[in-house]
């Protein structure tokens, strides 16, 4: 097997696929080069001698410049790269699209059909609050309910999601935290709801449930526990169980693909992101696409640098226009806070071998596959439109999750280099770009996407990754949902009173 993978013809370096020593002769396009540093695996090695201020090139771009000059076969890592990136910028609609072909042969999957004509992989109860003073009450209800399961033998669980807003907030934080819980409120995921007031909150009941909008009211019931003469979670118990005996006799029956709604997650977490999980996932965003369906690429900071190429792919300059004012307002929302825009990779995306964002940024567009975009929505926004989509939210993992299944995904897949066991509200796989990683972390790690580094055919891959993906669908549970890490968390910008 090979020491270092160029990823694009174009490239001044190339990507360490296990530990290197210092001394170690390798072969690129006909060169011989030795490594004249230890080489850890996911990080850089220059394949030419390149001078101070020269731009390092990866993926086909300049991912930054360097702060000294280098030595052919040295490391490129974060203390020696910086990004050429700064502030805001002027951009052009500059199309180039490529439309991806209806497939074939149509797929399915087993889930829930609901009333409306929605589809849901989950037949599950869930007990939102509509401020964190109540989660207490909603914790209690869940538990006590757990224990009446077998009597629903339709319900797959039921979960409470306490959080810490609802009160002491203004401006978009109030109005955030709202789209949020009433975008729950209708995810096709819940088989039934609960809605747990507590009376004094900013978010009043009766506006909730304005905002929340018509329901299926015997899948959906809303307690204010001010009101309540006695026991709240008795009272709520009473609620769930009329929920619970609606909804225990759904069954999971066939439903095309192109129902299906799934959350690209995660950025370039390591140097492997960009080789192996990510355009893992590009693919299948392009398979989703052909076959009807839909897929959501967020993390708007994770997209500062490659942008231009998302921008592209916009399917008319209205959408281009949308895209646009999706990065500026992020980056105006970092400026305002006299935060840098570009200094994004964390210590763990440097210690995995990324060394700026730009680098960060061309791994993670590489999710959305080459599909055309054709809508960009706000944060909290329910989709509308089939195809790829664009959403507002922040790195922030479980934030930008959150959003993502709000917006009306039924299942997030989330690529990651260094781990992490946390779940959203709906299934949310862990795609590992490593071997190593899926090894070690097996109750974490759903997926390997590190096997197309170690030699299995990229086809087979994609293949088993269809397959994965499609039995999540159909029922089959992700470590998280077997660990039990279901969260929300709602973004939060201004001030709290």
């Amino acid at each position: 097997m090979a020491e270092f993978i160029k990823i694009n013809p174009a490239d001044n370096v190339a990507v360490a696929i296990n530990d290197v020593e210092a001394g170690c002769g390798f072969d690129i396009d006909g060169v011989s080069i030795t490594t004249l540093a230890r080489i850890p695996a996911g990080h850089k090695v220059a394949l030419k001698a390149m001078a101070e201020g020269e731009d390092v090139v990866k993926y086909g771009f300049p991912i930054g410049h360097l702060l000294q000059a280098v030595p052919q076969g040295g490391l490129i890592d974060h203390s020696v790269l910086k990004t050429n990136l700064d502030g805001l910028l002027e951009y052009t609609y500059q199309p180039d699209l490529t439309e991806i072909a209806p497939a074939q042969t149509k797929a399915t999957f087993k889930g829930y059909r609901r009333a409306d004509g929605r589809a849901g992989i989950r037949n599950e109860l869930w007990i939102i609050p509509t401020v964190g003073c109540v989660n207490g009450v909603v914790q209690n209800i869940q538990k006590q309910f757990e224990a009446e399961m077998a009597a629903y033998p339709g319900i797959e669980k039921v979960i409470a999601f306490p959080h810490n807003y609802g009160c002491s907030q203004l401006g978009g934080d109030h109005e955030n935290t709202r789209k949020i819980l009433a975008d729950m409120v209708h995810h096709p995921n819940a088989a039934g709801v609960l809605v747990v007031a507590l009376g004094c909150e900013n978010n009043q009941l009766g506006a909730f449930r304005e905002l929340v909008g018509e329901v299926d009211e015997t899948r959906v019931k809303f307690m204010e526990s001010q009101k309540i003469h006695g026991d709240e979670v008795e009272f709520g118990l009473g609620l769930l169980r009329e929920i619970a005996e609606v909804a225990k006799n759904d069954v999971r029956e066939d439903i095309p693909v192109s129902e299906l709604k799934v959350g690209l997650k995660c950025g370039g977490s390591d140097g492997f992101s960009g080789i192996t999980a990510n355009p893992l996932l590009g693919r299948f965003s392009d398979w989703i696409v052909a076959q009807g369906g839909t897929t959501v690429l967020t993390e708007v900071p994770e997209m500062f640098g490659a942008e231009t190429i998302l921008m592209s792919r916009c399917q008319d300059e209205a959408t281009f226009d949308k895209t646009v004012h999706l990065i500026n307002d992020f980056k105006a929302y970092f400026m305002k806070n006299d935060q840098p825009v570009y200094e994004n990779p964390s210590p763990g995306n440097k210690a995995g071998g990324i060394s700026t964002l730009e680098e960060k940024s061309l791994g993670c567009t590489q999710k959305s596959g080459n599909s055309i975009v054709r809508d960009v929505l706000l944060y909290g926004d329910r989709l509308k439109t089939k195809g790829l989509n664009l959403l507002s939210a922040p790195g922030n993992d479980l934030v930008a999750s959150t959003a993502l299944a709000a917006s009306g995904c039924q299942i997030v897949l989330f690529t990651t280099g260094r781990g992490t066991p946390f779940g959203t509200f709906v299934p949310t796989a862990k795609i590992s770009t490593n071997s190593t990683l899926a090894a070690n972390k097996p109750l974490w790690i759903d997926f390997n996407a590190g096997a197309i580094v170690d030699g299995t055919p990229v086809e087979e891959v994609d293949q088993a990754f269809i397959d994965f993906v499609l039995g999540v669908a159909s029922g089959e549970h992700t470590n998280n949902e077997k660990s039990g890490y279901s969260e929300i968390a709602i973004f939060k910008s201004g001030v709290t009173l």
